[in-house]
Protein backbone atom coordinates (compact mmCIF):
# COMPACT_ATOMS: atom_id res chain seq x y z
CA UNK A 1 0.00 0.00 0.00
CA UNK A 2 1.49 3.36 -1.04
CA UNK A 3 1.77 5.92 1.76
CA UNK A 4 -0.31 9.07 1.27
CA UNK A 5 2.78 11.30 0.98
CA UNK A 6 6.26 10.86 -0.47
CA UNK A 7 9.43 12.42 0.92
CA UNK A 8 12.65 13.74 -0.61
CA UNK A 9 15.22 14.07 2.19
CA UNK A 10 18.20 16.31 1.35
CA UNK A 11 21.43 16.58 3.39
CA UNK A 12 20.04 13.61 5.31
CA UNK A 13 23.02 12.75 7.54
CA UNK A 14 22.29 9.46 9.34
CA UNK A 15 18.53 10.05 8.94
CA UNK A 16 17.24 11.72 12.12
CA UNK A 17 14.65 13.90 10.39
CA UNK A 18 13.57 11.09 8.07
CA UNK A 19 13.23 8.70 11.02
CA UNK A 20 10.66 10.95 12.65
CA UNK A 21 8.60 11.23 9.47
CA UNK A 22 8.85 7.50 8.69
CA UNK A 23 7.42 6.52 12.05
CA UNK A 24 4.29 8.67 11.94
CA UNK A 25 1.18 6.54 11.44
CA UNK A 26 -2.26 7.50 10.23
CA UNK A 27 -5.52 6.61 11.92
CA UNK A 28 -5.61 3.30 10.04
CA UNK A 29 -2.22 2.32 11.49
CA UNK A 30 -0.29 2.60 8.21
CA UNK A 31 2.63 5.00 7.59
CA UNK A 32 1.69 8.52 6.57
CA UNK A 33 5.01 9.20 4.83
CA UNK A 34 7.32 7.15 2.61
CA UNK A 35 10.89 8.28 1.97
CA UNK A 36 11.37 8.17 -1.80
CA UNK A 37 14.97 9.36 -1.75
CA UNK A 38 17.40 10.47 0.94
CA UNK A 39 20.66 12.11 -0.12
CA UNK A 40 23.87 12.20 1.93
CA UNK A 41 27.47 12.64 0.77
CA UNK A 42 29.49 11.34 3.74
CA UNK A 43 30.31 7.65 3.37
CA UNK A 44 29.75 6.42 6.93
CA UNK A 45 26.53 8.43 7.37
CA UNK A 46 25.29 7.08 4.05
CA UNK A 47 26.02 3.52 5.21
CA UNK A 48 24.00 4.16 8.38
CA UNK A 49 21.19 5.68 6.32
CA UNK A 50 21.10 2.71 3.95
CA UNK A 51 21.03 0.11 6.71
CA UNK A 52 18.23 1.96 8.48
CA UNK A 53 16.22 2.07 5.24
CA UNK A 54 16.73 -1.70 4.97
CA UNK A 55 15.67 -2.37 8.57
CA UNK A 56 12.56 -0.23 8.18
CA UNK A 57 11.18 -2.76 5.68
CA UNK A 58 10.76 -5.38 8.41
CA UNK A 59 8.65 -3.42 10.86
CA UNK A 60 8.70 -4.97 14.33
CA UNK A 61 9.94 -8.35 13.09
CA UNK A 62 13.60 -7.47 12.81
CA UNK A 63 15.70 -10.18 11.11
CA UNK A 64 17.77 -12.40 13.38
CA UNK A 65 20.84 -11.45 11.33
CA UNK A 66 20.31 -7.78 12.17
CA UNK A 67 19.64 -8.46 15.85
CA UNK A 68 22.88 -10.45 16.16
CA UNK A 69 24.89 -7.85 14.23
CA UNK A 70 23.39 -5.04 16.30
CA UNK A 71 24.29 -6.88 19.53
CA UNK A 72 27.87 -7.41 18.37
CA UNK A 73 27.51 -11.18 18.17
CA UNK A 74 28.28 -11.47 14.45
CA UNK A 75 29.89 -9.42 11.73
CA UNK A 76 27.73 -7.78 9.09
CA UNK A 77 26.12 -10.33 6.79
CA UNK A 78 25.44 -9.89 3.12
CA UNK A 79 22.19 -7.99 3.53
CA UNK A 80 21.06 -8.89 0.02
CA UNK A 81 21.03 -12.53 1.14
CA UNK A 82 18.82 -11.63 4.11
CA UNK A 83 16.34 -9.96 1.75
CA UNK A 84 17.27 -9.01 -1.80
CA UNK A 85 14.08 -6.98 -2.28
CA UNK A 86 14.52 -4.94 0.92
CA UNK A 87 18.23 -4.34 0.23
CA UNK A 88 17.55 -3.20 -3.33
CA UNK A 89 14.82 -0.85 -2.12
CA UNK A 90 17.13 0.54 0.57
CA UNK A 91 19.83 1.28 -1.98
CA UNK A 92 17.33 2.99 -4.27
CA UNK A 93 16.13 5.12 -1.36
CA UNK A 94 19.44 6.09 0.31
CA UNK A 95 21.78 7.66 -2.22
CA UNK A 96 25.32 8.89 -1.71
CA UNK A 97 25.23 12.24 -3.51
CA UNK A 98 27.30 15.41 -3.41
CA UNK A 99 24.47 17.86 -3.87
CA UNK A 100 25.16 20.62 -6.32
CA UNK A 101 27.22 18.47 -8.70
CA UNK A 102 25.97 17.56 -12.20
CA UNK A 103 25.89 13.87 -11.24
CA UNK A 104 23.72 14.53 -8.20
CA UNK A 105 21.43 16.79 -10.22
CA UNK A 106 20.77 13.98 -12.69
CA UNK A 107 19.89 11.51 -9.93
CA UNK A 108 17.73 14.03 -8.07
CA UNK A 109 15.80 15.09 -11.16
CA UNK A 110 15.06 11.47 -12.03
CA UNK A 111 13.87 10.84 -8.44
CA UNK A 112 11.68 13.94 -8.55
CA UNK A 113 10.05 12.78 -11.79
CA UNK A 114 9.42 9.36 -10.25
CA UNK A 115 7.95 10.92 -7.10
CA UNK A 116 5.57 13.02 -9.18
CA UNK A 117 4.28 9.90 -10.93
CA UNK A 118 3.67 8.09 -7.63
CA UNK A 119 2.35 10.89 -5.38
CA UNK A 120 1.53 13.74 -7.75
CA UNK A 121 1.87 16.94 -5.75
CA UNK A 122 1.47 15.07 -2.43
CA UNK A 123 5.19 15.27 -1.75
CA UNK A 124 7.30 16.68 1.09
CA UNK A 125 10.88 17.96 1.02
CA UNK A 126 12.85 17.84 4.28
CA UNK A 127 16.42 18.52 5.33
CA UNK A 128 18.81 21.44 5.60
CA UNK A 129 22.08 22.53 4.00
CA UNK A 130 25.35 22.09 5.93
CA UNK A 131 25.56 24.56 8.76
CA UNK A 132 29.30 25.18 9.26
CA UNK A 133 29.34 28.54 7.49
CA UNK A 134 26.23 29.70 9.37
CA UNK A 135 27.16 28.72 12.89
CA UNK A 136 28.32 31.34 15.35
CA UNK A 137 31.41 29.33 16.29
CA UNK A 138 32.16 28.47 12.67
CA UNK A 139 31.99 32.10 11.59
CA UNK A 140 34.30 33.17 14.42
CA UNK A 141 36.76 30.47 13.40
CA UNK A 142 36.56 31.40 9.72
CA UNK A 143 37.42 35.02 10.48
CA UNK A 144 40.83 33.81 11.55
CA UNK A 145 41.55 32.10 8.22
CA UNK A 146 43.90 33.97 5.94
CA UNK A 147 42.07 35.15 2.83
CA UNK A 148 38.67 33.88 4.03
CA UNK A 149 35.66 35.73 2.63
CA UNK A 150 32.10 34.60 3.30
CA UNK A 151 31.08 35.48 -0.26
CA UNK A 152 33.41 32.76 -1.61
CA UNK A 153 32.34 30.05 0.87
CA UNK A 154 30.17 27.66 -1.16
CA UNK A 155 28.47 26.43 2.00
CA UNK A 156 26.60 29.74 2.23
CA UNK A 157 24.94 28.94 -1.06
CA UNK A 158 24.25 25.22 -0.84
CA UNK A 159 20.67 26.08 0.02
CA UNK A 160 20.36 27.13 -3.63
CA UNK A 161 20.26 23.44 -4.53
CA UNK A 162 17.51 22.95 -1.96
CA UNK A 163 15.61 25.79 -3.64
CA UNK A 164 16.15 24.24 -7.07
CA UNK A 165 14.56 20.99 -5.87
CA UNK A 166 11.62 22.93 -4.42
CA UNK A 167 11.18 24.75 -7.72
CA UNK A 168 11.18 21.53 -9.74
CA UNK A 169 9.02 19.47 -7.37
CA UNK A 170 6.76 22.13 -5.82
CA UNK A 171 6.00 19.93 -2.80
CA UNK A 172 2.93 20.36 -0.65
CA UNK A 173 5.13 21.25 2.34
CA UNK A 174 8.84 21.60 3.01
CA UNK A 175 10.75 21.50 6.28
CA UNK A 176 14.17 23.15 6.41
CA UNK A 177 16.45 22.93 9.45
CA UNK A 178 19.50 25.01 10.27
CA UNK A 179 21.49 26.43 13.15
CA UNK A 180 20.38 29.50 15.08
CA UNK A 181 23.44 31.41 13.87
CA UNK A 182 21.79 31.85 10.47
CA UNK A 183 19.63 34.58 12.02
CA UNK A 184 22.66 36.88 12.24
CA UNK A 185 24.75 35.49 9.38
CA UNK A 186 25.52 37.94 6.58
CA UNK A 187 27.25 38.02 3.23
CA UNK A 188 28.53 41.54 2.91
CA UNK A 189 25.76 43.66 4.41
CA UNK A 190 22.94 41.35 3.37
CA UNK A 191 21.18 39.07 5.87
CA UNK A 192 21.36 35.43 4.80
CA UNK A 193 18.13 34.72 6.66
CA UNK A 194 16.21 37.51 4.92
CA UNK A 195 17.46 36.32 1.52
CA UNK A 196 16.48 32.78 2.38
CA UNK A 197 12.99 33.79 3.51
CA UNK A 198 12.40 35.74 0.30
CA UNK A 199 13.63 32.88 -1.88
CA UNK A 200 11.58 30.27 -0.02
CA UNK A 201 8.38 32.26 -0.38
CA UNK A 202 8.78 32.67 -4.15
CA UNK A 203 10.29 29.43 -5.38
CA UNK A 204 10.96 29.36 -9.10
CA UNK A 205 9.75 32.94 -9.54
CA UNK A 206 6.19 32.07 -8.47
CA UNK A 207 5.41 34.95 -6.14
CA UNK A 208 4.25 33.84 -2.70
CA UNK A 209 4.02 30.19 -3.73
CA UNK A 210 4.72 29.22 -0.09
CA UNK A 211 3.53 30.59 3.23
CA UNK A 212 6.15 30.30 5.97
CA UNK A 213 4.94 29.14 9.35
CA UNK A 214 6.81 29.26 12.67
CA UNK A 215 6.49 25.95 14.53
CA UNK A 216 6.28 27.83 17.82
CA UNK A 217 5.03 31.31 18.56
CA UNK A 218 5.63 33.53 21.53
CA UNK A 219 2.46 35.52 21.06
CA UNK A 220 -1.22 34.68 21.56
CA UNK A 221 -2.48 36.91 18.76
CA UNK A 222 -2.71 36.64 15.00
CA UNK A 223 -2.69 33.71 12.62
CA UNK A 224 -0.09 30.99 12.45
CA UNK A 225 1.50 32.71 9.45
CA UNK A 226 2.13 35.98 11.30
CA UNK A 227 5.83 36.50 11.94
CA UNK A 228 6.48 38.99 14.72
CA UNK A 229 10.07 38.06 15.39
CA UNK A 230 12.69 35.99 13.61
CA UNK A 231 13.10 34.12 16.88
CA UNK A 232 9.63 32.61 16.28
CA UNK A 233 11.43 30.14 14.01
CA UNK A 234 13.74 28.94 16.82
CA UNK A 235 12.67 25.52 18.10
CA UNK A 236 14.02 24.64 21.54
CA UNK A 237 14.15 20.86 21.69
CA UNK A 238 14.09 20.70 25.51
CA UNK A 239 10.60 22.24 25.43
CA UNK A 240 9.33 19.31 23.37
CA UNK A 241 10.33 16.25 25.36
CA UNK A 242 13.94 15.95 24.14
CA UNK A 243 16.48 15.60 26.99
CA UNK A 244 18.78 18.16 25.39
CA UNK A 245 18.91 21.96 25.16
CA UNK A 246 19.20 22.12 21.38
CA UNK A 247 18.06 25.32 19.65
CA UNK A 248 17.64 25.24 15.88
CA UNK A 249 15.92 27.23 13.16
CA UNK A 250 13.17 25.15 11.54
CA UNK A 251 11.30 26.66 8.62
CA UNK A 252 8.03 25.09 7.51
CA UNK A 253 6.65 26.20 4.16
CA UNK A 254 3.08 25.41 3.05
CA UNK A 255 2.09 25.68 -0.60
CA UNK A 256 -0.44 28.49 -0.98
CA UNK A 257 -3.30 26.30 -2.19
CA UNK A 258 -3.04 24.13 0.92
CA UNK A 259 -2.64 27.15 3.19
CA UNK A 260 -5.81 28.67 1.69
CA UNK A 261 -7.80 25.53 2.51
CA UNK A 262 -6.90 25.36 6.21
CA UNK A 263 -9.77 25.93 8.60
CA UNK A 264 -9.91 28.84 11.00
CA UNK A 265 -8.95 26.85 14.10
CA UNK A 266 -5.56 26.15 12.54
CA UNK A 267 -5.06 29.71 11.36
CA UNK A 268 -5.62 31.10 14.85
CA UNK A 269 -3.47 28.58 16.70
CA UNK A 270 -0.77 30.38 18.67
CA UNK A 271 1.47 27.40 19.43
CA UNK A 272 1.47 24.58 16.90
CA UNK A 273 4.31 22.41 18.21
CA UNK A 274 3.09 21.48 21.67
CA UNK A 275 5.30 22.01 24.68
CA UNK A 276 6.11 19.03 26.89
CA UNK A 277 7.53 18.67 30.36
CA UNK A 278 11.35 18.79 30.45
CA UNK A 279 13.20 15.46 30.42
CA UNK A 280 16.52 15.34 32.27
CA UNK A 281 19.58 13.52 31.01
CA UNK A 282 19.66 10.79 33.68
CA UNK A 283 16.18 9.72 32.57
CA UNK A 284 17.68 8.31 29.38
CA UNK A 285 21.28 7.62 30.48
CA UNK A 286 20.84 5.73 33.75
CA UNK A 287 19.50 2.56 32.13
CA UNK A 288 22.73 2.00 30.20
CA UNK A 289 25.54 -0.15 31.61
CA UNK A 290 28.17 1.85 33.54
CA UNK A 291 31.59 1.85 31.88
CA UNK A 292 35.14 2.95 32.57
CA UNK A 293 37.19 5.09 30.24
CA UNK A 294 40.35 3.92 28.55
CA UNK A 295 43.90 5.14 29.05
CA UNK A 296 45.33 6.85 26.01
CA UNK A 297 49.05 6.96 26.79
CA UNK A 298 49.87 3.66 28.40
CA UNK A 299 48.84 0.04 28.27
CA UNK A 300 45.15 -0.10 29.00
CA UNK A 301 43.74 -2.55 31.53
CA UNK A 302 41.20 -2.48 34.31
CA UNK A 303 43.86 -2.59 37.02
CA UNK A 304 45.90 0.16 35.36
CA UNK A 305 42.80 2.32 35.00
CA UNK A 306 41.89 1.89 38.66
CA UNK A 307 45.40 2.84 39.70
CA UNK A 308 45.45 5.94 37.49
CA UNK A 309 41.96 7.07 38.52
CA UNK A 310 42.71 6.58 42.21
CA UNK A 311 45.86 8.68 41.83
CA UNK A 312 44.02 11.39 39.90
CA UNK A 313 41.15 11.47 42.41
CA UNK A 314 43.59 11.91 45.28
CA UNK A 315 45.37 14.65 43.32
CA UNK A 316 42.07 16.44 42.70
CA UNK A 317 41.03 16.28 46.36
CA UNK A 318 44.40 17.68 47.49
CA UNK A 319 44.12 20.49 44.93
CA UNK A 320 40.72 21.75 46.14
CA UNK A 321 41.25 24.89 48.25
CA UNK A 322 40.72 24.35 51.96
CA UNK A 323 38.41 27.32 52.19
CA UNK A 324 34.79 27.76 53.18
CA UNK A 325 33.92 28.61 49.57
CA UNK A 326 34.95 25.13 48.40
CA UNK A 327 33.99 23.12 51.50
CA UNK A 328 30.98 21.49 49.81
CA UNK A 329 32.98 20.43 46.74
CA UNK A 330 35.84 19.11 48.87
CA UNK A 331 33.43 17.08 51.00
CA UNK A 332 31.74 15.47 48.01
CA UNK A 333 35.02 14.79 46.19
CA UNK A 334 36.60 13.24 49.30
CA UNK A 335 33.61 10.97 49.87
CA UNK A 336 33.64 9.85 46.23
CA UNK A 337 37.37 9.20 46.30
CA UNK A 338 36.95 7.07 49.44
CA UNK A 339 34.05 5.19 47.81
CA UNK A 340 36.17 4.47 44.75
CA UNK A 341 39.01 3.17 46.95
CA UNK A 342 36.66 0.76 48.74
CA UNK A 343 34.87 -0.63 45.71
CA UNK A 344 35.75 -4.07 44.47
CA UNK A 345 33.45 -4.04 41.47
CA UNK A 346 34.88 -3.75 37.99
CA UNK A 347 33.73 -1.73 35.02
CA UNK A 348 34.19 -2.73 31.38
CA UNK A 349 35.14 -0.32 28.60
CA UNK A 350 32.28 -1.56 26.43
CA UNK A 351 28.97 -3.27 26.98
CA UNK A 352 26.50 -4.97 24.68
CA UNK A 353 24.17 -5.96 27.53
CA UNK A 354 20.49 -5.18 27.10
CA UNK A 355 19.60 -1.83 28.59
CA UNK A 356 16.65 0.18 29.80
CA UNK A 357 16.00 3.82 30.70
CA UNK A 358 15.67 5.73 33.96
CA UNK A 359 12.58 5.05 36.08
CA UNK A 360 11.25 8.57 35.49
CA UNK A 361 11.63 8.57 31.71
CA UNK A 362 8.24 9.59 30.21
CA UNK A 363 6.29 6.66 28.84
CA UNK A 364 6.13 7.86 25.24
CA UNK A 365 9.87 8.52 25.13
CA UNK A 366 10.55 5.15 26.79
CA UNK A 367 8.48 3.42 24.11
CA UNK A 368 10.26 5.44 21.44
CA UNK A 369 13.76 4.47 22.61
CA UNK A 370 13.37 0.84 23.65
CA UNK A 371 12.72 -2.27 21.60
CA UNK A 372 12.08 -5.49 23.50
CA UNK A 373 13.31 -7.66 20.63
CA UNK A 374 16.89 -6.34 20.84
CA UNK A 375 19.52 -8.78 22.05
CA UNK A 376 21.93 -6.13 23.28
CA UNK A 377 23.05 -2.51 23.16
CA UNK A 378 25.07 -1.12 20.26
CA UNK A 379 27.61 1.74 20.03
CA UNK A 380 28.22 1.74 23.79
CA UNK A 381 32.00 1.78 24.23
CA UNK A 382 34.36 4.39 25.61
CA UNK A 383 37.37 6.23 24.25
CA UNK A 384 40.74 6.69 25.91
CA UNK A 385 41.66 9.79 27.92
CA UNK A 386 44.89 11.36 29.16
CA UNK A 387 45.62 10.68 32.83
CA UNK A 388 45.42 14.37 33.76
CA UNK A 389 42.06 14.74 32.00
CA UNK A 390 40.64 11.94 34.15
CA UNK A 391 41.45 14.07 37.19
CA UNK A 392 39.68 17.03 35.65
CA UNK A 393 36.66 14.89 34.71
CA UNK A 394 36.45 13.61 38.28
CA UNK A 395 36.71 17.10 39.76
CA UNK A 396 34.15 18.53 37.34
CA UNK A 397 31.59 15.78 37.97
CA UNK A 398 32.13 15.95 41.76
CA UNK A 399 31.65 19.74 41.58
CA UNK A 400 28.44 19.18 39.57
CA UNK A 401 27.15 16.70 42.13
CA UNK A 402 27.79 19.20 44.92
CA UNK A 403 26.32 22.27 43.21
CA UNK A 404 24.18 21.02 40.30
CA UNK A 405 26.20 23.10 37.86
CA UNK A 406 29.32 22.44 35.81
CA UNK A 407 32.42 24.36 36.94
CA UNK A 408 33.85 27.20 34.87
CA UNK A 409 37.59 27.63 34.44
CA UNK A 410 37.94 30.05 37.42
CA UNK A 411 36.35 27.40 39.65
CA UNK A 412 39.04 24.82 38.86
CA UNK A 413 41.93 24.52 41.31
CA UNK A 414 45.08 25.97 39.76
CA UNK A 415 46.85 22.60 39.97
CA UNK A 416 44.12 20.96 37.86
CA UNK A 417 44.06 23.50 35.03
CA UNK A 418 45.23 22.27 31.61
CA UNK A 419 48.33 23.68 29.94
CA UNK A 420 46.36 25.66 27.37
CA UNK A 421 47.19 29.21 26.35
CA UNK A 422 43.54 30.28 26.44
CA UNK A 423 42.56 28.53 29.68
CA UNK A 424 42.58 31.81 31.63
CA UNK A 425 41.37 34.00 28.76
CA UNK A 426 37.68 33.54 29.44
CA UNK A 427 37.00 32.42 25.86
CA UNK A 428 36.60 28.74 26.78
CA UNK A 429 35.57 28.99 30.42
CA UNK A 430 33.47 25.83 30.17
CA UNK A 431 36.02 23.74 28.32
CA UNK A 432 35.31 20.89 30.76
CA UNK A 433 31.54 20.56 30.93
CA UNK A 434 29.53 17.95 32.83
CA UNK A 435 26.17 16.88 31.44
CA UNK A 436 24.12 17.41 34.57
CA UNK A 437 22.00 14.49 35.75
CA UNK A 438 18.94 16.54 36.67
CA UNK A 439 18.80 18.85 33.67
CA UNK A 440 18.56 18.37 29.91
CA UNK A 441 22.00 18.03 28.40
CA UNK A 442 23.67 20.84 26.51
CA UNK A 443 23.60 20.64 22.71
CA UNK A 444 25.10 17.45 21.33
CA UNK A 445 27.31 18.63 18.46
CA UNK A 446 29.83 17.02 16.15
CA UNK A 447 32.56 18.40 18.44
CA UNK A 448 31.90 15.40 20.65
CA UNK A 449 34.06 13.49 18.16
CA UNK A 450 37.15 15.53 19.17
CA UNK A 451 38.00 15.05 22.85
CA UNK A 452 34.84 14.66 24.94
CA UNK A 453 35.69 17.54 27.31
CA UNK A 454 32.32 19.20 26.72
CA UNK A 455 30.44 15.95 27.28
CA UNK A 456 31.50 14.51 30.65
CA UNK A 457 29.27 11.83 32.16
CA UNK A 458 27.52 12.89 35.38
CA UNK A 459 28.73 9.85 37.36
CA UNK A 460 32.12 10.76 38.93
CA UNK A 461 33.01 7.10 39.50
CA UNK A 462 32.90 6.36 35.76
CA UNK A 463 35.26 9.27 35.11
CA UNK A 464 34.75 9.59 31.35
CA UNK A 465 33.01 11.29 28.45
CA UNK A 466 29.80 10.07 26.83
CA UNK A 467 29.66 7.07 24.51
CA UNK A 468 28.06 7.20 21.07
CA UNK A 469 24.96 5.43 22.42
CA UNK A 470 24.62 7.86 25.31
CA UNK A 471 24.87 10.79 22.90
CA UNK A 472 22.32 9.04 20.68
CA UNK A 473 19.96 8.63 23.66
CA UNK A 474 20.18 12.38 24.37
CA UNK A 475 19.43 12.94 20.68
CA UNK A 476 16.47 10.49 21.02
CA UNK A 477 17.68 7.96 18.46
CA UNK A 478 15.97 4.61 19.18
CA UNK A 479 18.24 1.90 20.57
CA UNK A 480 17.68 -0.23 17.47
CA UNK A 481 19.29 2.52 15.36
CA UNK A 482 22.78 1.32 14.49
CA UNK A 483 25.52 3.81 13.60
CA UNK A 484 28.18 2.56 11.19
CA UNK A 485 31.74 3.74 10.54
CA UNK A 486 34.48 4.24 13.11
CA UNK A 487 33.70 5.78 16.48
CA UNK A 488 34.71 9.30 15.40
CA UNK A 489 32.39 9.08 12.38
CA UNK A 490 29.59 7.78 14.61
CA UNK A 491 29.95 10.73 16.98
CA UNK A 492 29.81 13.16 14.04
CA UNK A 493 26.66 11.51 12.69
CA UNK A 494 24.89 11.74 16.04
CA UNK A 495 25.98 15.33 16.67
CA UNK A 496 24.84 16.61 13.29
CA UNK A 497 21.39 15.00 13.32
CA UNK A 498 17.91 16.34 14.05
CA UNK A 499 16.53 14.59 17.18
CA UNK A 500 14.15 11.93 15.77
CA UNK A 501 11.61 12.34 18.59
CA UNK A 502 11.35 16.04 17.76
CA UNK A 503 11.15 15.16 14.05
CA UNK A 504 8.24 12.83 14.82
CA UNK A 505 6.34 15.69 16.44
CA UNK A 506 7.02 17.90 13.41
CA UNK A 507 5.86 15.07 11.14
CA UNK A 508 2.65 14.75 13.16
CA UNK A 509 2.00 18.46 12.77
CA UNK A 510 2.73 18.30 9.03
CA UNK A 511 0.30 15.40 8.66
CA UNK A 512 -2.40 17.32 10.51
CA UNK A 513 -1.88 20.30 8.24
CA UNK A 514 -2.14 18.14 5.13
CA UNK A 515 -5.21 16.37 6.50
CA UNK A 516 -6.71 19.69 7.68
CA UNK A 517 -7.09 18.08 11.08
CA UNK A 518 -7.35 20.86 13.65
CA UNK A 519 -7.51 18.55 16.66
CA UNK A 520 -5.46 19.65 19.66
CA UNK A 521 -1.85 19.01 18.73
CA UNK A 522 -0.77 19.21 22.37
CA UNK A 523 -1.77 15.57 22.89
CA UNK A 524 0.00 12.67 21.16
CA UNK A 525 -2.02 10.65 18.70
CA UNK A 526 -3.88 7.75 20.30
CA UNK A 527 -1.99 5.30 18.12
CA UNK A 528 1.56 5.86 17.04
CA UNK A 529 4.60 4.00 15.82
CA UNK A 530 7.21 3.24 18.45
CA UNK A 531 10.40 1.30 19.00
CA UNK A 532 9.49 -1.73 16.90
CA UNK A 533 8.60 0.65 14.06
CA UNK A 534 5.16 -0.80 13.42
CA UNK A 535 4.20 -1.87 16.93
CA UNK A 536 1.13 0.17 17.83
CA UNK A 537 0.54 1.10 21.42
CA UNK A 538 -1.97 3.24 23.21
CA UNK A 539 -0.33 6.36 24.58
CA UNK A 540 -1.58 8.70 27.23
CA UNK A 541 -0.52 12.22 27.98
Amino acid sequence: MTAPYGIIDLFAGPGGLGEGFSRRLGRNGSPTFKIHLSAEMEQAAHATLTLRAFVRHFGSRLPAEYLDFHAGRNSAPDWSEVSAAAWNDANREARRLVLGTPEAKTVLDRAIDEAKKIWGDRTIVIGGPPCQAYSLVGRARNKGKAGYTAEDDHRHFLFREYLRVLSRLKPAIFVMENVKGILSSKVGSVSIFDLLMDDLRSVGGDRDLYRLMPLVRRSDTGSMFDIEHKSDFVVRAEQHGVPQARHRIILLGIRKDIAASLDHSFLSTSILLAERAPVVSRSVLDGLAPLRSGLSRERDSESAWKEVVHRQMSRAVRAIPKTKAFADVREVASALSDEFSRTTSSLPRASTEKSTVGHDCPRDLRDWLLNASLRGTANHDTRGHMDSDLGRYFYASAFARARDTSPKAPEFPTALGPDHRNWDSGKFADRFRVQLADKPSTTITSHISKDGHYFIHHDPLQCRSLTVREAARLQTFPDDYLFLGNRTQQYVQVGNAVPPFLAYQIADLVARLLENDSADVSAPRGRRQVAGMDRIVATAR
